[in-house]
């Protein structure tokens, strides 16, 4: 395989994985619009609907667009402001109602894939450090979601006095 060969599979698949990327943002953040507004938003908030557990699988999406960030070696700074979109939109999300209506214009996917898309030719060399920063940002983001349902547990089980499991 030549390098020129590899170079064109390369941006192929990269291509590729933005497409994806992109379609999945649509979803998230743009898939419907209010009739005679120009107001759109997508499934983000109609899932966020179920209680802690939306955001939960609305947050896990949204890490797609940051391991992209993080496959392209997109610089450290970039990725924590993706980090704060994800996080801030979690936490807004679990706010009951006003987390919901929230999403409808805090469109992290939006912001994080016109991050990825603006910081793409910013290339920089992998390093160990690298693997661990982003391993704690996924962790830190499982952990922002995780926490209602340990509030939620234990507000249950000191009510009650039983375990809900």
């Amino acid at each position: 395989m030549s390098f020129v060969s590899f170079v064109v599979k390369s941006d192929v698949d990269l291509e590729r994985r933005l497409n994806a990327l992109r379609s999945l943002q649509r979803l998230l953040d743009e898939a419907f619009r209010v009739p005679g507004t120009n107001l759109r938003f997508g499934w983000d908030p109609i899932i966020g609907l179920i209680p802690w557990a939306g955001d939960v699988l609305t947050a896990v999406l949204s890490c797609a667009v940051l391991v992209q960030a993080y496959h392209m070696r997109l610089p450290r700074v970039v990725q924590l402001r993706m980090l704060l979109n994800i996080g801030l939109d979690t936490l807004i999300g679990v706010v009951p109602f006003l987390g919901d209506v929230t999403d409808m214009f805090w469109k992290a996917n939006t912001k994080n894939l016109a991050l990825l898309e603006r910081h793409a030719a910013e290339v920089r060399p992998a390093s160990p450090g690298d693997w661990l920063f982003v391993s704690g940002v996924i962790a830190a983001i499982v952990a922002m979601a995780a926490v209602p349902l340990v509030v939620m547990y234990w507000l249950v089980h000191l009510l009650f006095g039983r375990s809900i499991l």
